[in-house]
């Protein structure tokens, strides 16, 4: 049987930056030449990064693609790497966009594929965007037959990998744009395992990782033996080149061509490819992580890279001292570097000691640049010249917090960051133009009770490492307030947030009615008191910021509902 020696680019394109990307493919395939590679995969879209989204329309832009895909294959070749065959992903046309792939080899593209399944589900919506294939390219490597796949094309039974069933290929390569949720990895593993033993060959899959507005994705590429075995597993989170020595069966020469019902199979060769390996190389299996250290790591990059390819130099958030926004500030410290982090204590006359004390500590512990700017002779200013009392007076004070980021803002260059959870905006437990304030939201997918337990894991994690822990405790522990009125709790307004979070992932992320979470045992009054909150909040989501998705279901690309609605959830 023969060894072949692959290479999977787990690598963080970036969408619309074509010379950018093809140069991260120059670099990491003359790394996979230089480990003895005989073909180097990369991710879906890897040329245009991905998701393009409404990018497709735009002729432009895709003549830009498919020139940049002419150029990048004279470039390998012109870098001494022309002999190996290279697997992009890359936006094309014909007969309408594409998602497509392509074989790079001897500076010139040998061959093509088109996405089969185009998801339109969740976040994606490819049906609107892309015309599907009907045909699986099958190419002949170093004397075996590899077939090449796109992303859903493994998410979906049928199709491309029952065809490369029939085709008796010995190994089906799958390149993906496969963005991160919670324990996500289990599902994938055990999807790559269904498939392989399906097309009765072996899996390379290869996934992106990086961030793109809301979505982050975590890598986890795998290769898995045509029994579903689990041979090799790269890391989460970050860029890695996994190299593997695969033992795959060679081709055989009456194998099916044509038409075979679902799809028809091309086939093409490939002329030369390097020499199969001499000793043997394994990729190696990560280690799996906990669900908060998985979730840390996805936010971290989220932030990071929205930072970083939108070219901001530095963030700012409010720092009060609660919960929300210290986890906050040790993931921007985490992303960025305790420089590039701008943390502004704005007490009012209802913020307590304790919270002052708590805001100074982190910054102290985390080394950002910590600033007090009081609110209250700014909200006194307002309060002399208009008539306001109750909850327009605590909005008051949120909006004005508001206006001070913000200039901070325009006055230096920072992005704002704003640090209400999932549950907050679920419910709408917030200040529209005031603490909702800011340009991307690292816990907009993270319900509260998460906050907290995501808080004591990076403690705990600090001192594993020997480092001192960036949130204090009692941050973590003191009842959450807003302190915009004497005594105040967030309990005041909600119920406990255990009971709350629980209501939520059913309505929220489950799409279970009134009747159906009162089946699951909660109290019918809280019910209906949460479900309201919920459903009249839908315009302050609308006008929310951006952030990392972590969850099956986040606000924004997941969840849209319409903001004129007169349906409410009623007892049967």
């Amino acid at each position: 049987m023969p060894t072949m020696r692959i290479a999977l680019a787990q690598v963080n394109p970036t969408v619309g930056d074509l010379a950018g990307n093809a140069a991260a493919v120059r670099e990491w395939s003359r790394a996979a030449a230089d480990s003895g590679a005989q073909f180097v995969a990369f991710p879906e879209m890897m040329l245009t990064g991905y998701p393009v989204e409404d990018l497709v329309f735009r002729a432009s832009f895709v003549a830009a693609s498919t020139a940049a895909l002419r150029d990048l294959a004279a470039d390998l070749a012109a870098d001494g790497l022309g002999d190996l065959p290279v697997v992009v992903g890359y936006l094309d046309a014909d007969g309408g966009p594409r998602n497509a792939l392509a074989v790079l080899h001897r500076g010139e593209v040998l061959t093509t594929y088109y996405k089969h399944h185009l998801p339109n589900y969740g976040v994606f919506d490819e049906d609107r965007y892309f015309e599907p294939g009907d045909t699986l390219t099958v190419i002949r490597l170093a004397g075996v037959d590899v077939a090449l796949t796109i992303c859903e094309d493994i998410w979906q039974a049928g199709g491309p990998f029952a065809v490369a069933g029939q085709a008796r290929v010995g190994l089906v390569v799958n390149i993906n744009g496969s963005p991160y949720e919670l324990n996500k990895d289990d599902v994938r593993l055990s999807l790559v395992q269904r498939r392989a033993v399906e097309a009765g060959a072996a899996i390379a899959y290869v996934n992106m990782v990086g961030g793109q507005d809301e979505l982050v994705f975590d890598g986890d590429s795998i290769v898995v033996a045509a029994d579903g075995a689990l041979l090799a597993r790269a890391p989460q989170f970050a860029e890695h080149l996994m190299i593997h020595d695969l033992d795959v069966p060679p081709a055989v020469p009456d194998a099916p061509t044509g038409d075979l019902g679902e799809m028809s199979v091309r086939r093409v060769e490939v002329p030369s490819s390097p020499p199969a390996p001499a000793s043997l190389v394994e990729g190696g299996i990560a280690d799996r992580v906990t669900d908060e250290a998985e979730v840390w790591r996805a936010l971290v990059l989220g932030l990071r890279d929205y930072v970083e390819k939108n070219g901001f130099r530095s963030v700012v958030l409010g720092l009060s001292g609660g919960i929300d926004s210290s986890v906050v500030a040790a993931i921007a410290v985490d992303a960025l570097g305790s420089d590039r982090v701008v943390g502004v204590s704005m007490p009012s006359q209802h913020s307590s000691g304790h919270s002052r004390d708590d805001a100074a500590e982190l910054a102290k512990r985390t080394g950002l640049d910590y600033r007090i700017e009081p609110i209250q002779p700014m909200v006194d200013a307002f309060l002399a010249n208009m008539s306001l009392s109750g909850l327009a007076v605590e909005n008051l004070q949120a909006r004005v917090r508001g206006v001070i980021l913000m200039a901070l803002s325009n006055q230096e260059g920072h992005l704002v960051l704003t640090t209400g959870n999932k549950s907050e905006l679920a419910v709408g437990y917030s200040t529209l133009y005031g603490d909702s304030v800011g340009g991307f939201n690292p816990l907009k997918d993270v319900p509260k009770t998460l906050v907290w337990k995501l808080a004591r894991w990076r403690d705990e994690e600090a001192e594993r490492r020997g480092t001192e822990p960036p949130i204090p405790e009692s941050s973590i522990t003191k009842p959450p307030s807003a302190e915009l009125r004497p005594g105040q709790l967030d309990t005041d307004s909600l119920p406990d947030y255990d009971e709350l979070d629980a209501i939520l992932a059913g309505y929220v992320d489950g799409d279970l009615g009134r009747d159906e979470l009162v089946a699951e045992g909660h109290d019918p009054a809280v019910v209906d008191r949460t479900l309201r909150m919920v459903d009249v909040a839908e315009y302050k989501r609308r006008q929310s910021a951006p952030g990392t998705k972590i969850s099956i279901k986040a606000f924004g690309r997941d969840r849209r509902l319409p903001i004129t609605n007169r349906w409410r959830e009623r007892p049967a």
